[in-house]
């Protein structure tokens, strides 16, 4: 009986640190960059080396269009950041588009101006 109960405490306490709390929630975004590609070895290089920063959740390059899309845990990291790794490679690059998606909870949030605090139509 004491070996069952031992066991069932070492695996409730071993538990705690596999649980994310949730406040602890993935604020995922999504920043498109423009960057000088110029062939699949700047794609790869730019996906071998920035998909281990810290929050990177997805990355994808557009040879064509010469944009790298990076979707990215907000909690861990930021666009600034990023910057900073592709500078680190090599392949310095600038903010095209930063996409915030809206709160799951409320999803008719009002867009508002920044200056004004008016609301904008959709």
């Amino acid at each position: 009986m004491k070996n069952i109960l031992m066991t069932i405490l070492v695996l409730v306490f071993c538990s705690m640190f596999f649980v994310q709390p949730v406040s602890a929630k993935a604020n995922k975004q999504t920043v498109v960059l423009s960057c000088d590609l110029h062939c699949q070895g700047c794609c790869d290089k730019i996906m071998k080396n920035i998909a281990f920063e810290k929050g990177v959740k997805d990355i994808q390059c557009d040879l064509k269009n010469k944009e790298v899309t990076v979707v990215f845990d907000a909690n861990k990291t930021d666009p600034e950041t990023l910057l900073k790794a592709f500078e680190k490679i090599g392949k310095p690059a600038k903010v095209v588009t930063l996409l915030i998606p809206r709160d799951e909870e409320s999803p008719h949030q009002p867009v508002t101006d920044a200056d004004t605090g008016a609301s904008i139509p959709q």
